[in-house]
């Protein structure tokens, strides 16, 4: 289960670290033809959520490598499938039916990374 949990977290910064690199990096109007929801946010929070998630990949992998405050991995988990929860709500007011699935699909990972390195699969 260990495994399993660790190449989940691997898979779930990969995905955050890319997505949340976007949307710091890019203007609104460069990210809009690519996330058409970004038109419901000014660009302080749009920039806020991409270093929310930037930040989450990096408590997903960093503190359970280095030993240093292990506890940061399901807090992480935790936080990002938060905000994949707020995202599916967004998708669901835009009638992005398309969109809602990977959401749903990355909530459900950081859940399972919550649960498992919260319970007996700590770090």
């Amino acid at each position: 289960m260990n495994v399993a949990l660790w190449i989940v977290q691997g898979l779930l910064a990969a995905v955050f670290l890319m997505a949340g690199a976007m949307k710091i990096l890019k203007p609104k109007d460069e990210a809009m033809e690519r996330m058409p929801f970004v038109e419901d946010f000014s660009e302080p929070a749009l920039k806020t959520i991409g270093a929310l998630e930037v930040a989450g990949a990096i408590g997903l992998i960093l503190p359970g490598i280095t030993g240093i405050a292990p506890v940061l991995v399901p807090l992480a988990a935790t936080g990002l499938a938060m905000i994949q929860a707020g995202a599916v709500v967004v998708h669901v007011r835009r009638s992005e039916a398309r969109e809602i699935a990977m959401n749903v699909v990355l909530f459900a990972l950081s859940v399972f990374v919550a649960w498992g390195r919260f319970g007996d699969y700590s770090l």
